[in-house]
């Protein structure tokens, strides 16, 4: 069986003219970053975006039960269902996240899909595609440079170091940057206090170019930044500092909408950062746009499972956008080797058939649906077949689907490519059909606690939330200033529907431990983080790097 790296090399790419021809979009609209990657100028999107003419597309969400170690598939469906779209002589593009280097060269690997349902040039975009991301990582740190010369220059704004919470970052799993003190070494090298790094794409950086829909807003949303108190409990903001048209400039290109292609040469925007567990996790505002008024049928990805990227995308992108960006269906992948993990059979054990560990493992997909069903739009189940899956594994979940009158249906994309998706691409279009009477999780105005309860109670399944008392110590802040009705980001681990990543299954009654709010006035949300989770990801003890290598000949090795 040939690896996703041996099927991605063997595939014949289509020149990307005619990508970008296939959507609308000529040679003048795209600017190329290598054979087969172009980036879309900034006057063909806003020609687009103002075109009147254009009718905006239908908009899938793809997401997935919760995460366990066997994987579900989320990035491979999104692709291999916009390539089945295509076969049915729909007019789809997929609009994913760009992979950051931290999974890549740490637990998960590559996140451009797999098998015959995968983004190319495979290698590139998992690397470092068009330096968006690193752009990323230099605007953050910039401003934090900017910020650490203010003080160091006479602190004329009267920054209280004790406040200052604004981290650098960097694109890279690093646990021993989690926690770091600097300054140190004497007086030339600033004034020593404790600090830390954030992933890259935990970033609020990284969430205002997702969140961005021009370089006004781009710019409006970097001087909004909070990067601390002053000596009276204001809040200080990079405008302050003038830092925004710096920050700007090194984000200009990485503001632009990439456009690469699918194995089966189906267009596909990737565009934005991943980590829905810890930042929105979702694909940018402009590319989900563009996509939208180019194709008939977009399939975007939401982070790990419904209680995260997928509840973000609906309140924190969808919300304040219901005229573009409404969800018209939804997709909740699964698969037999979760539900089995789900139902308690270990990993190790996950090649025996289990058929009591599948239905036991149900109740997850059950509250993921139940997730789904509270925004009324509507859903279909694709279950992801692997080659260890029985019939009898298959059937107990079709028939558990079919009880329940859901559209359910086993896709084989990572072996067959569109092919593969062809019966879920069929029920996505009868979906599509009627109307999706689209609601968010909770309204506005409210404040952040009635939000957070809003998730334990229609999302979760909590009992309870419990603040520590840095939370309420923040909270009491944030609403003093004016912060407390923004939307809430929850940060949590992906593995489990409460805060306990050893919660597997569907637990109900728990009590959400929310330990600190984070401020991201310029991305427009807060951040609520709750049991143990970190914005610095570490690698796992046999990291993918370990198991990859350069050739001779400059051929890469080992990326998965």
């Amino acid at each position: 069986m040939k690896t996703d790296l041996e099927i991605a090399r063997s595939a014949t790419l289509r020149p990307m003219l005619d990508i970008a021809n296939d959507i609308g979009l000529t040679e003048a609209d795209i600017e190329m970053f290598g054979g087969h990657k172009a980036k879309v100028t900034f006057q063909a999107t806003e020609r687009i975006l103002s075109d009147s003419r254009l009718k905006r597309g239908k908009l899938v969400v793809v997401t997935a039960i919760t995460p366990t170690k066997a994987g579900e598939g989320k990035t491979t469906f999104s692709i291999g269902i916009a390539q089945a779209l295509w076969k049915l002589g729909v007019k789809s593009v997929a609009a994913l996240r760009e992979p950051s280097l931290g999974p890549v060269f740490g637990m998960k690997g590559g996140g451009t899909g797999g098998g015959f349902a995968q983004l190319v040039p495979m290698e590139d975009i998992n690397l470092h595609f068009t330096g968006d991301i690193h752009a990323v990582t230099s605007s953050n740190n910039l401003l934090a440079a900017l910020l650490d010369n203010h003080v160091f220059y006479g602190n004329v704004l009267k920054l209280d170091a004790r406040t200052i919470n604004y981290r650098r970052v960097i694109d890279m799993n690093d646990r021993a940057l989690r926690d770091i003190v600097q300054g140190l070494g004497g007086k030339a090298n600033g004034f020593p206090r404790q600090s830390g790094f954030q992933i890259t794409a935990a970033s609020e950086v990284m969430a205002i170019l997702c969140l961005a829909d021009s370089i006004a807003d781009l710019k409006t949303r970097l001087g909004n930044i909070v990067v601390g108190q002053d000596d009276h409990g204001q809040p200080v903001r990079a405008a302050q500092l003038d830092a925004v048209g710096s920050m700007a400039v090194l984000l200009k290109d990485a503001l632009r909408p990439n456009l690469v292609q699918t194995l089966e040469g189906t267009p596909a925007f990737v565009h934005g950062g991943p980590f829905g567990n810890i930042a929105h996790g979702c694909s940018s505002v402009l590319a989900t746009r563009l996509a939208l008024r180019l194709g008939e049928v977009v399939t975007t990805e939401c982070g790990f499972g419904a209680d995260l990227g997928f509840e973000k995308f609906c309140d924190i992108v969808a919300a304040p956008r219901m005229d573009e960006l409404k969800p018209d269906a939804a997709v909740i992948v699964c698969t037999v080797r979760a539900l089995k993990m789900h139902g308690g059979v270990a990993y190790e054990n996950l090649g025996q058939a289990n058929v009591e560990a599948v239905r036991k493992g149900l109740a997850n997909l059950d509250r993921h649906a139940q997730i789904v069903s509270f925004t009324g739009i509507p859903f279909v189940v694709a279950i992801n077949r692997f080659t260890t899956d029985t019939e009898e594994e298959l059937r107990a979940i079709l028939d558990h689907c079919r009880a329940k009158n859901w559209l359910v249906a086993v896709g084989d994309v990572w072996g067959a490519g569109g092919e593969g998706g062809r019966a879920i691409a069929d029920m996505l279009m009868d979906r599509l059909k009627a109307p999706s009477p689209f609601q968010p999780f909770y309204g506005n105005p409210s404040t952040a606690m009635e939000k957070l309860y809003s998730l334990a109670k229609n999302v979760y399944g909590a009992a309870d939330i419990e603040l520590g008392p840095e939370a309420r110590r923040q909270l009491k802040w944030l609403n003093t200033h004016g912060f407390g009705e923004l939307p809430v980001c929850v940060a949590k681990t992906q593995y489990s529907l409460t805060d306990d990543p050893t919660a597997i299954g569907a637990p109900t009654g728990f009590k959400m431990h929310i330990r600190n709010f984070q401020l991201s006035a310029g991305a427009g949300f807060l951040v609520a983080l709750m049991g143990d989770i970190m914005t610095m990801p570490g690698l796992p003890k046999s990291p993918a790097a370990a198991h990859m290598d350069l050739e001779a000949d400059g051929s890469i090795k080992g990326l998965a």
